[in-house]
């Protein structure tokens, strides 16, 4: 059995997450599974590297399926590019070894979230940035993430109840890119928790703002308390950035 893996772009603006659901057509799994199975004319289904929500974009996803079809590569890749809507796109088709997984072989992902920030907004942004119309203190962002990096307990940043899943994951590092009007804050770390980036977004937009100050975030990450932590940020700013592997980081 043939194990084939997919590098995918995707704009989430109009879909309902990746994950497929029964009572919707519209994810980016469900999409791209349906494709598959039309042209492979076998009942396929992909394993992504991560479940993105509602509205979040990606520019690294990736994802597996097995098949005992004989069709070459570069064909599945043209169907696909053929078949799939416009704001879906499969990169690149690649036969891998049988073992690996997407979901259970990644070491680590980058996240990257978006921020306009300025009085006026920005039009070309408006599904691909939040606007935050006040000018946010950097300063004191970066003060805040150095709070952030390394292994913590991070149940304060995330809306996973789960008791039986640990909440301990560590972050590599959090940059920051400013150019001109646009904040891109990019994360990187071995794993997150649901919803864990969009709050912490929604947290350090609030430091930049002067409603909390950089300190405080020992104190909600101690607390392991949601309710300390800031809103969470809204979808639309998230991406996906890229998924690394133990041999490689696939990009």
């Amino acid at each position: 059995m043939r194990n084939i893996k997919l590098m995918i772009k995707y704009d989430g603006t109009r879909y309902k997450g990746w994950q497929r659901q029964d009572n919707t057509d519209m994810t980016i799994q469900g999409k791209i599974e349906g494709v598959l199975s039309r042209i492979i004319k076998e009942e396929i289904e992909i394993i992504g590297s991560g479940r993105t929500d509602a509205g979040v974009h990606a520019i690294g996803q990736v994802a597996n399926f097995k098949t005992n079809s004989t069709i070459h590569l570069s064909e599945i890749k043209k169907l696909l590019t053929t078949y799939l809507p416009d704001d879906i796109v499969v990169t690149n088709v690649e036969e891998v070894q049988e073992r690996f997984h997407s979901r259970y072989n990644a070491i680590s992902k980058k996240y990257m979230y978006k921020i306009w920030n300025d009085d006026v907004y920005d039009p070309f942004l408006r599904k691909y940035a939040v606007h935050i119309k006040k000018e946010l203190n950097l300063e004191d962002i970066k003060k805040a993430i150095t709070y952030l990096t390394g292994e913590h307990d991070f149940t304060s940043f995330t809306t996973d109840k789960s008791k039986k899943k640990s909440k301990v994951r560590t972050i590599y590092s959090i940059d920051i890119i400013k150019n001109k009007q646009l904040v891109e804050i990019i994360f990187h770390g071995d794993g997150f928790l649901y919803n864990m980036v969009r709050i912490i977004v929604g947290t350090l937009i609030e430091v930049g703002l002067g409603k909390k100050k950089p300190e405080e975030m020992k104190t909600i990450l101690d607390g392991k308390n949601r309710k300390l932590a800031g809103d969470t940020a809204i979808a639309k700013g998230l991406y996906l950035l890229e998924v690394e592997y133990k041999d490689h980081i696939i990009e």
